[in-house]
């Protein structure tokens, strides 16, 4: 991971992919969405969405296990660099989630990170606020999903 003067406003990243299988559809709605278009094929096509649809908290999670996984490949290839890697803290929230259509079974989504806006912290000037917009993408090109996060970075001289 590197440190909030090392990163640069519109810098983007592809972090991975993902394909929603009905079965780890059905599985995440059990548990965390258990709405009828998420569990049952029939209910999904008669529905809205045109077919079984993933929960937009599917995809956000998905999104979130490919970005900090994304992030320790990162950190491990720079320390075995031997650079400095530097430890981002938490994210103080995000804004815009937004899904914009539905992500179908079967589909495969591929997720982006672009660096938006960043500065130095008032508080805490030891660390950079980023903001970073995440998306997904289908196989169509169609983008599905997108959100605003904001996360705590590093700052290599705080001082300066």
């Amino acid at each position: 991971m590197r440190f909030f003067e090392d990163i640069e406003i519109g810098a983007r990243r592809e972090f991975g992919s993902f394909t929603f299988t009905p079965e780890d559809i059905k599985r995440f709605a059990a548990q965390f969405d258990p709405q009828r278009f998420h569990l049952d094929e029939e209910e999904g096509r008669n529905s809205l969405f045109g077919g079984l649809a993933a929960s937009g908290w599917h995809v956000a999670s998905v999104c979130m296990k490919l970005l900090v996984a994304d992030g320790k490949r990162l950190a491990a290839e720079a320390a075995a660099r031997g650079e400095e890697v530097a430890v981002w803290g938490p994210s103080p929230g995000f804004r815009e989630l937004r899904w914009i259509r539905p992500v179908l079974a079967g589909d495969t989504i591929s997720f982006t990170n672009q660096v938006e806006t960043k500065r130095t912290s008032e508080k805490r000037p030891e660390w950079g606020i980023l903001q970073a917009r995440n998306t997904g993408v289908n196989q169509r090109n169609e983008v599905v999903f997108s959100f605003l996060a904001t996360a705590f970075v590093p700052r290599r001289n705080p001082g300066s």
